[in-house]
């Protein structure tokens, strides 16, 4: 049975003051629930946070991370790094790293290997921008996005996958897709997993939906099938909104 899944992406906020000040409102308020929560700090605050939760139930994962073991690439953090600080989950392919740092899906693809390598599970995002919706591409767009990147790996990789939607053009724009466009692409994608690799690798790999989830839209979202939860931006910097999405799974 697939996971329920609330994940907040804090992207690049929160100074190590703010960090633990924000994990600490989330002890005290975290509701009880049978769904996988996770934050994502920055990288400077990964190892504070994983301290702070280590016996809680939140599962602090990383933003992002290189496909190399080591080396000459200034700036990076390898996958073996994350493990050593208590890391076992990583976002991949957000939109924001495919539009500011040019990540295509040959990059991705080796960054989801080099995660499963490392025994990490891999949450990997994708999306179609507005101008593929709006011209009807969006379907092929995710389509080719997930076959590019994931579909060399074998069933039993799967295991170790989470799928993140996000539509491009509801990131951040105070734009939501309806729970029905949700539902829809999150059923597309799984029958495209279904027919490369069986209905029972589909019925088990979570699918989450990114896009200006809010307290407010998060229970109607969240009730359609094929929705696992959600990878929730803007709204997890405030604990009081984070744990009502929570409450809405």
């Amino acid at each position: 049975m697939r996971r329920k899944i609330v994940a907040g992406n804090w992207k690049m906020n929160n100074d190590l003051a703010q960090t633990e000040l924000l994990i600490t409102n989330l002890i005290k308020q975290l509701p009880s629930t049978d769904a996988g929560v996770m934050i994502a700090p920055t990288f400077p605050n990964l190892y504070k946070a994983f301290e702070a939760l280590r016996e809680n139930k939140i599962e602090v994962i990383a933003q992002n991370m290189h496909f190399a073991e080591s080396g000459a690439y200034t700036g990076e953090v390898s996958a073996a790094m994350l493990k050593s600080v208590g890391i076992k989950t990583v976002i991949l392919g957000h939109s924001e790293r495919r539009a500011y740092f040019g990540e295509d899906d040959a990059i991705l693809a080796k960054k989801v290997d080099a995660a499963l390598k490392n025994d990490m599970t891999a949450m990997f995002c994708f999306g179609e921008e507005l101008d593929d919706r709006k011209a009807g591409n969006h379907f092929s767009v995710v389509e080719n996005q997930l076959k590019n990147a994931l579909f060399h790996l074998n069933a039993e990789a799967w295991k170790n996958i989470i799928l993140a939607y996000e539509p491009v053009w509801a990131i951040g724009t105070g734009e939501t897709a309806t729970p029905e466009q949700a539902q829809e692409m999150h059923e597309f994608v799984r029958k495209t997993i279904v027919e490369k690799y069986g209905q029972n690798v589909a019925d088990n790999v979570s699918i989450l939906y990114g896009g200006s989830v809010k307290p407010d839209n998060a229970k109607e979202i969240f009730s359609k099938p094929d929705v696992d939860g959600g990878l929730i931006g803007g709204a997890s910097l405030k604990a009081e909104d984070f744990v009502e999405i929570i409450k809405a799974i």
